[in-house]
């Protein structure tokens, strides 16, 4: 970690972990990319998260991002501990907003215990927060999830829809090996007005579908992997009035990097690869995404 263009806060997150218990693991975080020439937001990442034991303050980790032209992000919840993080810290820093929510895979688990309709209430409730403007991480995961957990994940995904639409919030949807289904309820439910597929997994037949929706395709670092075809030949389709980024962090570090934790101010490495990709213009492509991302969320301001 004596790299000096990782950033200050990430440098001492891993000086703090090497110099505590020997059993916390210490960060290995990538070096800082060359600055974005128009910022540009992550507009899905979970501060919360820590890299081994070693959380990062926000306001730092924002500081990280901003000086690579990164200017804000958005927190997204996935239980209700997280979900509750996401309201306070959205208070902490005017560069954040918030997304609250039971993820598919959280779902079953409190239905399980009998609390998923109390869990869905306080979702609501938190959701009433000014700076919260997402209902997320919310959708279907048939890769963790089976049996009588996928009709909790179901129930839990449409209540969630409904909660969108009467708030009027984006609904930011997790969506893992279960394309159909996702856009099927969807469909059946009626989709709020904004919706964002949040580190979209899909491909160009997805892409097709999200274009004739309306529906906001957000890439993450999973695209610059090498076996992604699927996801190059989505966002070669894909509307570029309806492409957003991400880090999706602390996972999914963008090659050449993949394998050590993620972090906001790595959002330019998608970036610059989505604009090799697609053969834009970086600065056009940044502009693009910025204005999207507001369209998506609102101002930060």
């Amino acid at each position: 970690m004596c790299n000096s263009l990782i950033p200050a806060a990430y440098r001492a997150a891993g000086a703090e972990a090497e110099a505590s218990s020997g059993r916390q693991k210490r960060p290995n975080y990538p070096p800082a990319p060359e600055p974005l020439p128009v910022p540009v937001m992550d507009n899905h990442t979970h501060f919360d998260f820590p890299n081994g034991d070693s959380p990062v303050a926000i306001g730092e980790a924002l500081d990280a991002a901003q000086a690579v032209g990164v200017q804000g992000a958005v927190q997204v919840g996935t239980d209700l501990e997280s979900s509750r993080f996401a309201v306070q810290a959205v208070d902490l820093d005017t560069r954040l907003l918030g997304a609250v929510a039971l993820h598919p895979n959280d779902a079953p688990e409190y239905a399980q215990r009998g609390e998923l309709e109390e869990a869905l209430a306080e979702i609501e409730r938190l959701a009433a927060h000014p700076r919260i403007r997402a209902i997320g991480e919310t959708g279907l995961d048939f890769f963790r999830t089976e049996g009588e957990g996928l009709a909790h994940q179901r129930y839990s995904f449409r209540r969630h829809i409904e909660i969108a639409k009467r708030l009027n919030l984006t609904l930011q949807i997790h969506d893992r090996d279960a394309h159909d289904d996702v856009v099927q309820v969807l469909r059946e439910e009626g989709a709020p007005e904004r919706v964002v597929f949040h580190c979209f997994s899909g491909d160009g037949e997805l892409a097709r579908i999200c274009n004739t929706a309306g529906w906001n395709m957000s890439f993450a670092g999973t695209l610059t992997f090498k076996n992604a075809a699927n996801l190059r030949a989505a966002l070669a389709v894909a509307d570029p009035a309806l492409v957003l980024v991400e880090t999706d962090a602390p996972f999914l570090t963008p090659h050449p990097h993949r394998g050590r934790p993620n972090a906001s101010y790595m959002v330019p490495y998608t970036v610059r690869a989505m604009a090799e990709l697609t053969g834009t213009d970086l600065a056009e492509l940044c502009t693009t995404i910025a204005e999207n991302t507001v369209r998506a969320y609102g101002s930060w301001d």
